[in-house]
């Protein structure tokens, strides 16, 4: 099994509390712990604005740091789960990754996906189209990029898109161009534009819907003349864990009381539970044996998020020692 690491960048309330002078040294700091451990990627959001609900605290911008890490790193692999197509013009987007992924040397992962925060979506200014031409606009984007990172050109006349004679130089490094992750389960579509383009997918942890999304992209895979042995899965799971059960129990009212201070009782509640509730969160031996089963299913990527990362570092490093070696 394969594993990367989410670096707190806000979105999750996980640099509050921290001086904003410190972020940077807080996430540098992370990175670089991140590399010198089991993890062969780091990840960040993108996204603009806090969950569980919108706050002033920071949220830092996903590819702004996609390129300060390819400068500050070595070796880690440098992803986002997942970029929003209409944030941004796919044509523009394939050349901002392109410039990360020469700086990196060839280490960018690009996650892509159709987008879902309405509140995020209306306060910046780009409406809040349909499910459909959401993922119509990742469809054709994922076109255009694609076309940029292998031929260094692109023409389409999209519904949603259009270049014309748009010109990449220099390509990034990678052979190929960048590795795509469709991101999402959306069974009639989603799945089946990762059928299409993707080198990663990234869906749903749970043992039942993990099996059905698999068997559909099969089924897609299958319609679209693609290899789905080739299409590596992934998933994002919330860790927390320790020691022994009060240990847990400890990080997890930690984490509570964290919330707590920011977000609004019943939101703070509700995100609360999104971590009791995680396959992840346990001793080291009930998380390895979750992580276990679903790599029986064929989960052979996962990438996880540590709240409490930005202020104690105990949590990746017991992952470290007792879980990762288990399992890679």
């Amino acid at each position: 099994m394969r594993f990367g690491m989410f670096v707190p960048q806000g979105w999750r309330l996980d640099l509050a509390g921290i001086d904003p002078a410190d972020h940077w040294k807080t996430m540098l700091g992370l990175a670089k712990h991140a590399e010198a451990g089991p993890f062969e990627s780091i990840w960040v959001y993108d996204h603009f604005h806090t969950v569980p609900v919108p706050t002033e605290e920071a949220t830092h911008e996903a590819w702004s740091l996609i390129s300060a890490f390819a400068a500050a790193t070595d070796t880690v692999r440098l992803g986002q789960m997942c970029t929003c197509m209409g944030y941004r013009n796919p044509a523009y987007l394939a050349k901002v990754a392109a410039t990360a992924d020469t700086i990196a040397g060839g280490r960018v992962e690009m996650g892509i996906g159709a987008g879902w925060y309405e509140h995020e979506w209306r306060a910046y200014g780009y409406g809040f189209p349909s499910a459909g031409e959401r993922l119509g606009q990742l469809d054709e984007g994922v076109q255009i990029m694609r076309d940029l990172w292998t031929t260094g050109t692109s023409t389409l006349d999209g519904k949603h898109y259009q270049t014309d004679g748009a010109i990449l130089r220099p390509l990034p490094p990678q052979e190929g161009g960048i590795p795509l992750w469709i991101a999402g389960g959306g069974e009639k579509k989603t799945l089946k534009i990762a059928a299409k383009y993707a080198r990663y997918t990234n869906f749903a942890g749970d043992p039942e819907t993990f099996t059905r999304k698999s068997e559909i992209l099969a089924q897609h895979c299958k319609d679209v003349g693609t290899d789905f042995d080739a299409i590596v899965r992934s998933v994002n799971h919330n860790v927390v864990i320790g020691e022994t059960e009060k240990d847990v129990q400890d990080k997890l009212a930690w984490l509570k009381s964290h919330l707590d201070k920011y977000a609004p009782a019943d939101a703070a509640e509700r995100w609360h539970g999104v971590f009791v509730n995680s396959p992840t969160t346990g001793t080291p031996e009930q998380v390895t044996e979750k992580l276990a089963a679903l790599g029986e299913l064929g989960m052979s990527y996962a990438i996880f998020n540590f709240p409490e990362a930005a202020y104690d570092r105990s949590g990746i490093d017991l992952f470290t020692e007792k879980v990762a070696p288990a399992l890679a």
